[in-house]
C-alpha cells in the first residue's frame, strides 16, 4: 500500500470534466487519469470546483457501500459555493433519499420504493407501447427522425409524467427546469422554474388523489410534508427523464455503429436486455455521478480524500476498470450486471426493473416499427453534450423507409 498522502488530490492539475473535449473522447480521457493517478482522481465539476473522481470499480463499491464515511449531504460543502455555480443544483441537499442518511434516509426511501413499486409493470409496459405508437405516427411518414428529441425524450416524459399523475402544462414546465439544470447552462433558473412546478403537482395531489406515484408517496405513513413531497418529485423526475432518455439513446446509437454488436442482436444470439447491459457498461446515462462528501479526511487505499470535498464515483470508468474486466471488452460480460451505472449499497435505484422495462419496450417497438432503420449522417458527425455528469448525444439522426 502506498503512503497516505494529500498530493495526489491537491494543487492545480486536475482534470476538467465540462469541456467539449471531455465529452468526446471520455474513455481516452479515463485512461489517461487511470495511467497518471490511479484510481483516485483530481478533476474540476465546473471552473474553480474541486472533486475526486473515483475510477476503481473495487473502491468505488467500497465508497458507496459506507455512508458513514462517506455521506450524501452536502450541506458543509455547499458553504462554500456560491449559488450561481452551475453544477450546484445537481449536488445540492434535498431533503430526499439521494441526499441523506440514516433514519432520515429509510423513510425517504421506504416511501419512495413503496410507491414506484405499486405501480403495474404491465400496465407501464402497455403505456410505453401507446406513448411509442405516438411519437411513431409523428414522424413515420417523414422517413427521418431524431430519436432523442422526437422519440426517447417523449417516451421517458409522457410515461414519467403518467406515473406521476401530471398533467401535461405542469410536466413541461417540469421538463423546462430540469433540462436546464442537466445543462448546467441556465440552473438556478432551471430550479425555480422546477421548484414552482412540483409545488403545482402536489398541490393537485393533495386536492385530487388517483393511483398514481405521487397520490401514494401523499398518503404514505411516512407524512411527507409539501417540501418534502416536492423534493422527492424532483428527484423522480431527475433520476427518470434524463437518465431514461439517455439509455435509450445510447443504445440505438451502439446498434446503428456497431455492425458486430447489431448482428447478434437480428441473429438472437443476445437480447435487447443485453444491449441495454452492454450499454450500461460502456456509456452509461449517469457517467459520473453517486456523489459523497467525507465527514473527515479519509484514507482509501493509501489516498487521502479531503473532508467535505465532492467524492464522484466515476460509473463508465469503473466499469472498464481492466481490476474488474481483465482486459475484456464489455461484451465477454453479456448476461452479467455487475456494473455500477443503477449504483451500490444504500443509494441503489430503486427503480431499476421500471427503467429497463420502459428502455427494453420503447428500443423493441422501435426496432419492429422501422428494421431497416440507418443513421442520417456520418457517424463521426454525431455530437456529445458536455457536462461532467451525463453521457448523452446531442441528437442522433436516423433514415428509414417511411410508413403510408
Amino acid at each position: 500500500m502506498n503512503p497516505i498522502s494529500t498530493e495526489p488530490l491537491s494543487g492545480s492539475a486536475r482534470f476538467p470534466l465540462y469541456g467539449p473535449e471531455f465529452a468526446a473522447d471520455p474513455h481516452g480521457a479515463y485512461e489517461r487519469m487511470r495511467s497518471t493517478f490511479g484510481p483516485f482522481v483530481p478533476v474540476e465539476l465546473s471552473p474553480g470546483i474541486p472533486a475526486t473522481l473515483v475510477i476503481g470499480y473495487f473502491q468505488a463499491r467500497g465508497i458507496l457501500n459506507d455512508p458513514l464515511r462517506f455521506p450524501a449531504d452536502p450541506r458543509v460543502w455547499e458553504q462554500t459555493v456560491p449559488a450561481s455555480c452551475p453544477v450546484r443544483p445537481m449536488m445540492e441537499w434535498r431533503p430526499n433519499a439521494l441526499r441523506s442518511g440514516g433514519t432520515e434516509h429509510s423513510r425517504y426511501r421506504s416511501a419512495n420504493t413503496a410507491s414506484i413499486d405499486a405501480t403495474d409493470q404491465h400496465e407501464l409496459r402497455a403505456l410505453v407501447e401507446r406513448v411509442a405508437a405516438d411519437a411513431v405516427t409523428g414522424f413515420g411518414a417523414t422517413g427521418r427522425a431524431d430519436l432523442a428529441t422526437q422519440y426517447a425524450f417523449p417516451i421517458a416524459f409522457r410515461v414519467l409524467s403518467s406515473m406521476l399523475g401530471c398533467p401535461d402544462e405542469i410536466g413541461a414546465r417540469i421538463a423546462d427546469g430540469m433540462s436546464r439544470i442537466f445543462e448546467t447552462t441556465d440552473a438556478a433558473r432551471g430550479n425555480e422554474i422546477l421548484g414552482q412546478a412540483v409545488t403545482d403537482l402536489v398541490s393537485l395531489r393533495r386536492q385530487h388523489p388517483a393511483d398514481d406515484v405521487t397520490s401514494r408517496l401523499i398518503a404514505h405513513p411516512a407524512g411527507l410534508s409539501d417540501e418534502e413531497m416536492g423534493h422527492q418529485i424532483v428527484t423522480l423526475y431527475g433520476a427518470g427523464i434524463e437518465p431514461l432518455t439517455n439509455l435509450i439513446v445510447n443504445t440505438w446509437w451502439k446498434i446503428l455503429t456497431d455492425e458486430e454488436f447489431s448482428a447478434t442482436l437480428h441473429s438472437a444470439e443476445s437480447t435487447i436486455r443485453d444491449a441495454l447491459d452492454t450499454v450500461l457498461y460502456t456509456d452509461p446515462p449517469m457517467a459520473n455521478y453517486c456523489i459523497s462528501y467525507p465527514r473527515y479526511d479519509a484514507d482509501v487505499d493509501g489516498t487521502l480524500l479531503p473532508a467535505h470535498q465532492p467524492v464522484v464515483i466515476s460509473m463508465a470508468a469503473c466499469n472498464n476498470d481492466p481490476a474488474l474486466t481483465g482486459g475484456l471488452p464489455p461484451e465477454a460480460f453479456v448476461g452479467n450486471r455487475a456494473h455500477l451505472s443503477w449504483s451500490t449499497g444504500p443509494h441503489t435505484c430503486p427503480a431499476r426493473s421500471h427503467a429497463y422495462l420502459i428502455a427494453e419496450t420503447a428500443i423493441t417497438f422501435l426496432a419492429d416499427a422501422f428494421p431497416e432503420m440507418d443513421l442520417a449522417v456520418p457517424a463521426d458527425e454525431v455530437r456529445w453534450r458536455p457536462g461532467p455528469f451525463h453521457r448523452a448525444l446531442e441528437s442522433l439522426p436516423v433514415v428509414f423507409p417511411a410508413t403510408r
